[in-house]
């Protein structure tokens, strides 16, 4: 045998095997007060002061090649999945809390690094900027099966999608403040404008091109499909990018627009984007993992990262949240939510290494500073959210697992394909199927009780919380006065 194929083999069980044990790891946290990514981030960090080859092999290089990919899918998933529609109802406060939200955290937090850990000016500016966004994987898997009702979770999410490729841009410009002396806040501030600018643009372009690449193509095989759809995504990213502006925000953009969309084979693009989604969250924190050594972190770096969390999420994200919010319709408790779920992640460690990357003075005391308040973020915050929810009266509803999924196969897209739900005190509830008005070319297709199927036949008798699927609707207005519960 070839002695390169045994020395590979090694490395590469090992590796395999963190992940295998890193996704076993995500069964037990709802059973656990601790968020999967926290135990990503301290297994990794540990295992690679216990073994020091693992680390050799990783440094703030991968981190950041491989943060970047892990965005890319993260991002386009996350905009998949609140769809532009979703998104306009909230746009006001996403763009207020997302854009301005990001400029008034990063100031806030440079300031508290000024202070609490005597950073030069341009370098607290530097960590400001890579503590300034949110994380939508890591509030995902800190709910996991629970889903926020209202418009907070959407204005979570969408935060998320906004302020990632924000604080991206926003920090790209202060490497270059830090790093070169004399350059103008002016100019970081145009040079942001004009990234998110393209990438926006683009992400339009992008976006629509997407569409209707995807409903004209006949590839071979259906699993190319998402395939496709993801490397489009990756493609949008490096021309946007070489471009000038933010292929983040480029991403994301194409992604709302694709949630919205009638596609083919939109069932296989979900489940491919959003398991790898969930890969990309995994194999960035374990990466972050192995390039910290813990030993190596000085107590005063783990006081003052410490102190900037605490700042952070008890003075700078309240006060962000109830400025950039002032004049929204959200109630007091959705906005003191948004502020206790302002979490962080990915981003962090990325901007984190871009800083090591661009040779920022005391660079590495950045990195070290960004794991303990990520660690902190993810664990005190991240295991309160459900607590949090609780106090506030939020409503957040346990999804049950349903491991069985119906497909159909169609030559052409259904049309006027309908979703909807029976609400208690509505018309429909207690009325037989038969009964309802369905006009003259609408008809049910499957309904579903308590996760089962149920077959639509005309005797039976509807009750609330069951889902209805329809096809060929004629008055759809009409139909979900039916359905609705009683004010």
């Amino acid at each position: 045998m070839l002695p390169e194929i045994t020395d590979f083999a090694g490395p590469l069980t090992l590796v395999v095997a963190g992940l295998v044990l890193a996704i076993l790891v995500t069964s037990l946290t709802g059973r656990l007060p601790i968020p999967a990514p926290a135990l990503f981030l301290a297994g990794a960090a540990i295992a690679s002061d216990v073994i020091p080859s693992l680390s050799a092999d990783v440094g703030i290089i991968t981190v950041e090649r491989v943060a970047v990919i892990a965005l890319i899918v993260i991002l386009f998933n996350g905009g998949r999945d609140i769809g532009a529609h979703r998104l306009r109802q909230s746009l006001g406060d996403v763009s207020a809390i997302g854009l301005l939200g990001t400029f008034a955290t990063a100031g806030a937090l440079a300031v508290a690094a000024k202070v609490l850990l005597g950073l030069d000016w341009a370098v607290a500016g530097v960590l400001g900027a890579a503590l300034a966004p949110t994380d939508p994987a890591v509030m995902f898997s800190v709910l996991g099966r629970r889903e926020v009702g209202g418009r907070s979770g959407t204005v979570l999410e969408g935060e998320a999608g906004i302020n990632d490729p924000a604080g991206i841009a926003l920090l790209l410009g202060l490497v270059e403040v830090a790093t070169h002396p004399g350059t103008s806040m002016l100019v970081v501030l145009q040079e942001f404008a004009l990234a998110m600018g393209i990438g926006g643009a683009l992400g339009l372009i992008g976006g629509k091109l997407l569409i209707e690449a995807l409903g004209r193509l006949r590839l071979g095989d259906s699993g190319l499909y998402p395939v496709f759809a993801l490397a489009s995504a990756g493609l949008l990213y490096g021309v946007t990018s070489m471009a000038g502006g933010s292929g983040f925000s480029a991403v994301f953009v194409a992604g709302l627009l694709l949630g919205d969309a009638r596609l083919p084979y939109a069932g296989e693009i979900d489940r491919f984007t959003v398991s790898l989604a969930s890969l990309a969250e995994v194999a960035v924190f374990l990466a972050l993992g192995l390039t910290i050594d813990i030993g190596g972190i000085t107590g005063e770096d783990w006081l003052g990262g410490l102190l900037v969390f605490l700042v952070m999420a008890v003075l700078v994200r309240p006060l962000v949240v109830m400025l950039t919010l002032a004049r929204s319709a959200l109630s007091r408790p959705e906005k003191a939510f948004i502020a206790w779920s302002g979490l962080k992640g990915a981003v962090p460690i990325l901007l984190a290494a871009f800083a090591v990357l661009g040779h920022v003075p005391d660079s590495q005391r950045i990195y070290d500073v960004v794991f303990v308040v990520v660690l902190a973020s993810v664990v005190i915050q991240g295991g309160l959210v459900p607590t949090v929810a609780a106090r506030l009266r939020i409503p957040m509803q346990l999804q049950p697992e349903l491991p069985w999924e119906l497909s159909v196969k169609l030559a052409e897209p259904p049309r006027d394909r309908v979703e909807i739900t029976v609400e208690a005190g509505s018309s429909a509830d207690g009325r037989r199927l038969e009964d309802l008005p369905l006009g003259n070319r609408a008809w049910v297709t499957l309904v579903v009780r308590d996760a089962h199927a149920v077959p639509p036949r005309p005797d039976l008798t509807l009750r609330a919380g069951d889902v209805l699927f329809l096809l060929g609707v004629d008055d759809e207005p009409l139909l979900a006065d039916a359905f609705a519960g009683a004010c």
